[in-house]
């Protein structure tokens, strides 16, 4: 699961053409993310009109660009292998291992930190951001909560019943909810994380604009895919019954450059 939050690191520039040789599972598209190109410049360049007719093994040319590589911080969790991420994210092994300077024998341990390049992401910082965490908890677990009187000139992404904030390692607030309520982005912005989480249910991580990251967690299934464009009023998910309470209630997170925002403050556009 994805520990949040993207840092950047300086541009290479590259001043002559470069090729790169297609591998398992990759498309046009993962691979102009990697290199920061437009999918229609890359197959202008090596002469493609359809983009099925990619093969695995083929070399194609690269526009000379300059790419600036963002990254994830990422910890491994148990069951996670360099295949797995790699098809999550949209990358092959290679680059997973070659980002973190890891041989090819090597296996992947619980709690392992590494760096998961991001195909392409925009805006990209300028400064390495100290990655605030998503904090697993046990299914038992008390969280230390701030219940809070709601505002109704405040918009949500489910209807909120009642809002607690939580003051502890993890900051966000818990919304109480209706089971199986749409669960709806705020926002405009690019799915860049879905999955399940110890203790959070499965968790959707949106990028906006602005360096914001905002974090749906909660949900008994979620409606989108890594990649995806949401828009305000999108369906992120459906909600979900929290183990700890036994009620339906939402997590709902918002970081701006590895800093926690209260979520009330933030943008909603």
């Amino acid at each position: 699961m994805v520990l949040l939050v993207a840092v950047s690191f300086p541009p290479a520039v590259h001043g002559q053409e470069r090729s790169h040789t297609v591998q398992a599972g990759e498309t046009f598209y993962s691979i102009s993310q990697i290199y920061g190109i437009e999918v229609d410049e890359l197959m202008r360049h090596n002469g493609f009109t359809d983009p099925t007719r990619l093969q695995l093994g083929q070399r194609l040319r690269i526009p000379a660009v300059m790419v600036e590589r963002t990254y994830i911080d990422y910890r491994v969790v148990w069951g996670d292998t360099f295949y797995a991420l790699a098809r999550r994210y949209s990358l092959t092994e290679r680059e997973i291992r070659e980002a973190n300077n890891l041989s090819n024998n090597y296996v992947l341990r619980e709690g392992d930190r590494l760096r998961i390049p991001i195909p392409g992401s925009t805006p990209l910082v300028t400064t390495v951001a100290p990655a605030p965490v998503i904090s697993p908890v046990g299914v038992s677990q008390p969280r230390p909560l701030e219940t809070r009187a709601l505002n109704s000139d405040v918009r949500w992404p489910i209807v909120a019943r009642e809002i607690n904030y939580m003051t502890g390692r993890t900051r966000g607030v818990m919304i109480a909810g209706a089971i199986s309520e749409p669960v709806i982005s705020l926002t405009r912005g690019t799915v860049i994380s879905v999955g399940p989480y110890r203790g959070f249910g499965r968790v959707a991580i949106v990028q906006v604009d602005g360096g914001y990251y905002y974090v749906y967690a909660g949900c008994e299934s979620i409606s989108v895919k890594e990649g995806d464009r949401v828009y305000p009023g999108t369906e992120i998910g459906r909600l979900g019954i929290d183990m700890v309470t036994a009620l339906p209630q939402l997590f709902f997170m918002v970081f701006q450059s590895g800093v926690p925002v209260d979520p009330a403050n933030a943008p909603r556009t």
